[in-house]
């Protein structure tokens, strides 16, 4: 079976993309049917792979076929979150009979590949590989179980699953690859498969790039070198040669500054990451170049039509009009779920996306008092409405999960929704007028969820971080939360940014809304123009085989 025979791209390539390459990423968020995503990296995954398909590209994307998924989130009696791991049963991926070896912990453990043709959601030909098949123990089954196991040996287990066992089914499939893309560094053992493959640090570094997603150092991985050794992570290269490629000299490897060191180039996911990513790792030795390639989403599958033909024809009442309409579908998701009926008429504020502690959820109701008064405001009225999944383990997220289901007991006009996925996802951004953002400065890398809320009419609400620093005119197509004193202590810092959200919120948005309308949906028709054509995929896919796999870097070609 070979890759040119029976996986072959429905287009003829565009000569800009004919360079073959692979998209290596742990979570693909394509369509809502297929649970093979946590959160935002699945989300810029799926865009991606979906501008691939409709630019002609030729690349294809290699994942993991998730048995759980990542977790549904469900209920409690009381209306708390529950943790529910449901086996996933998918009819239209095929299986085209393939199985092969790989070596885990010593081990020879099956894996069997999975694929998703082009015409199922408009994407390149992606492959899911499993190990939950009969031929495997139940421990080595368990690999492509959960997505992020608790289990730190199950974690490293997976890295191998994505980054080896990937890259072995390319060669399988005799299929010609130049550049090997990983999406964060999970599949950094794809690098040294191909080190093992061509015994040439230069070799691996012509056809290994990395997309680095983390603001910060002490969030990269890390796991002590021995214990890799002992999973087979290097793929039979001698620890004191590992050693010297990567450039690791003490017990602890870094992921990230290993994937820095054996790629020939790096990219950051917004231009604020990207000044960021180069101070961060400026101390260290043999890193490889780090550019700057903002992130985006798909407009063909995020974006409200209708919509953008209103502001084709700068229809501003029809804006109002449509919005209201999509609100009543949204509504209806929220009343199922909360029994709770919401007006389509007042002001609706949605903050959803992954629950995490520095995303601060809960920052808008934080001043008691200001929030009691917003929310009880009968001249001018607000809804609000929270959504989003915690890491299962992540109990701190989890209680500030609950914390809001309780407090949302109190009010008729805010509800808290579970189960935040694409669907979920698509229909908050088309019910919402205001997309509120509120992480701590600066930890947000980029973020995306902005970008499609965009699209469909609601406006950007958000501290002044990510992707928002390249796009937001406050008062002109979103409002931004000033970021005035980053050494202040956290406590401290969330205190001043809360005071600046209820001072915007209650003295500009509020007021516009109510009592300006024809400026309120100037707003949204300049926040629909300026996403596009910037924060769409095409845009990003476009950049990354011209930025990323085309350029060769002079350091590289000195070789």
């Amino acid at each position: 079976m070979k890759f040119s025979e029976d996986f072959k791209h429905p287009y003829e390539f565009d000569p800009k993309y004919e360079k073959p390459t692979a998209y290596f990423s742990m979570e693909f968020a394509i369509d809502q049917p297929l649970k093979t995503y946590s959160g935002g990296l699945g989300f810029l995954s799926g865009s991606h792979m979906r501008s691939a398909y409709e630019l002609h590209q030729n690349m294809v994307g290699i994942g993991i076929l998730w048995k759980y998924g990542y977790y549904d989130q469900v209920r409690k009696g009381d209306k708390t979150m529950d943790v529910l791991f449901q086996e996933k049963i998918y009819s239209f991926l095929e299986d085209p009979g393939i199985e092969y070896e790989i070596t885990v912990h010593g081990h020879t453990i099956k894996v069997k590949a999975f694929y998703l043709p082009p015409g199922t959601f408009g994407t390149v030909p992606i492959f899911f590989l499993s190990t939950d098949i009969p031929e495997n123990d139940y421990l080595s089954q368990s690999i492509s179980h959960r997505l992020y196991d608790a289990n730190n040996i199950t974690r490293v287990a997976q890295s191998i699953l994505l980054g080896v066992g990937g890259a072995k089914l390319l060669d399988i499939l005799e299929r010609e690859t130049e550049v090997y893309h990983i999406n964060e560094a999970h599949a950094l053992p794809v690098a040294f498969y191909l080190y093992n493959k061509y015994q040439d640090l230069k070799e691996v570094r012509k056809r290994f790039v990395f997309t680095t997603h983390t603001p910060e150092e002490a969030g990269n991985e890390i796991h002590d070198v021995s214990l890799l050794v002992k999973m087979s992570y290097f793929c039979e290269t001698p620890l004191e040669e590992v050693r010297k490629i990567a450039g690791i000299e003490g017990e602890s490897f870094n992921t990230s500054l290993v994937a820095l060191r054996m790629a020939r180039m790096a990219n950051a996911v917004s231009k604020k990451h990207g000044e960021i990513s180069n101070e961060m790792w400026s101390g260290y030795d043999d890193i490889c170049p780090i550019i700057a390639i903002t992130n985006a989403q798909n407009k063909k599958y995020w974006a409200d039509r209708k919509l953008y033909d209103a502001v084709e024809r700068n229809d501003g009442k029809y804006i109002l009009k449509r919005k209201k309409d999509l609100k009543k579908k949204f509504f209806e998701l929220v009343a199922d779920q909360t029994g709770k009926i919401l007006d389509p008429k007042v002001l609706t504020i949605v903050w959803a996306r992954r629950f995490a502690g520095y995303k601060r959820a809960d920052l808008i109701t934080s001043d008691e008092e200001r929030f009691e008064r917003i929310m009880t405001n009968k001249e001018y009225p607000i809804q609000i409405v929270w959504a989003g999944k915690p890491y299962p383990m992540d109990y701190f997220a989890i209680s500030q999960f609950d914390t809001l289901v309780h407090l949302n007991k109190n009010y008729m006009n805010s509800a808290i929704m579970v189960g935040y996925e694409l669907h979920l996802s698509r229909m908050a951004k088309i019910g919402s007028d205001v997309w509120l953002n509120t992480p701590r400065v600066p930890r947000e890398a980029s973020g995306t969820s902005g970008m499609t809320a965009a699209m469909n009419g609601s406006v950007n609400f958000s501290t002044n971080d990510g992707w928002i620093l390249e796009y937001a005119k406050h008062g002109v197509n979103s409002f931004v939360v000033p970021h005035e004193n980053g050494s202040l202590p956290v406590n401290k810092q969330d205190q001043l940014d809360a005071t600046h959200l209820y001072d915007i919120l209650e003295k500009e948005i509020i007021p516009m809304y109510y009592n300006n309308p024809e400026k309120w949906a100037e707003v949204v028709m300049n926040s629909m123009r300026d996403v596009i054509p910037y924060f769409d995929s095409d845009r990003m896919a476009d950049e990354y085989y011209r930025q990323l796999y085309q350029n060769v870097p002079e350091l590289v070609k000195a070789l």
